[in-house]
């Protein structure tokens, strides 16, 4: 049985009294959902308050990104193993910022995800096609190469331990978002890649995630989906109540 994941992506928001406020929030909520583990990436710089704010607490933080290498010449960069001793648990990797701003490549993220496990990290792998890309009819063929590439060489120990964000980049931060049916044929289809790279028992247990423009009003049908294992939320996750809302129905979907 898979376990819910929600988490939330603050990006570069907040500042470090939101943050800690935000955590609590975060925490209280993580605390009142059945079966579902709550999470958030702040930035960076905040991290450690966020930690502190939810020590004691079931809520996991993240770091929204990390270098491959432990330490060097990489000014502005973020190492695992500092994010580690901060006490993070994830690093979301290859989130189509990244992507498409930074120009992340594809082996640049893979050397990441195995950097992750090395430190000690677990990876939330982001993937997902741009509008031209879904209106070609190209949508699959982006997701594959994301999966493939961003698993290439992992055991089946640690890809099982991986969590999969698919995020369709139209859909981040636009207000768009994929239909319950969309998101749920492309989380299928990933799940089979999962087959095809593993067996039917890996593919079964990985958690796979929905990202893009979530709200507290479309959460259920989403988490309602038979392959939809979670969600990574960006811009509602800046509000207490609102990713507190999104918390309890995903929690609320996972038990009719």
């Amino acid at each position: 049985m898979r376990k819910p994941f929600v988490c939330g992506n603050w990006k570069m928001n907040t500042d470090r009294r939101g943050a800690a406020a935000l955590a609590q929030g975060a925490a209280r909520a993580a605390e009142q959902a059945r079966g579902v583990e709550v999470g958030v990436c702040p930035p960076a710089c905040y991290v450690e308050a966020v930690v502190a704010a939810a020590r004691g607490t079931p809520l996991a933080v993240g770091g929204q990104n990390m270098h491959f290498e432990a330490s060097g010449a990489f000014t502005g960069e973020v190492a695992g193993p500092m994010l580690k001793e901060l006490g993070c648990r994830y690093a979301i990797l290859g989130h189509s910022e990244r992507r498409h701003v930074f120009g992340e490549t594809d082996e640049f993220i893979s050397r990441k995800v195995h950097a992750a496990f090395k430190f000690g990290l677990l990876p939330i792998l982001c993937v997902g096609e741009k509008l031209q890309e879904r209106q070609a009819g190209r949508t699959e063929a982006v997701v594959h190469r994301h999966v493939t590439s961003g698993l290439a060489g992992l055991t089946g120990d640690q890809a099982r331990q991986v969590v999969i964000a698919y995020e369709p980049v139209w859909a981040i931060g636009t207000g768009l978002t994929a239909t319950p049916q969309q998101a749920q044929d492309v989380h299928a289809f990933i799940r089979g890649c999962l087959e095809s790279l593993y067996d039917a028992a890996l593919a079964g247990d990985v958690r796979i995630q929905y990202g893009g423009s979530v709200k507290p009003d479309n959460t259920f049908d989403l988490m309602r989906q038979a392959d939809i294992d979670g969600l990574l939320v960006g811009g509602a996750s800046l509000k207490a109540e609102g990713f507190s809302a999104i918390v309890a129905e995903s929690a609320r979907a996972k038990e009719v």
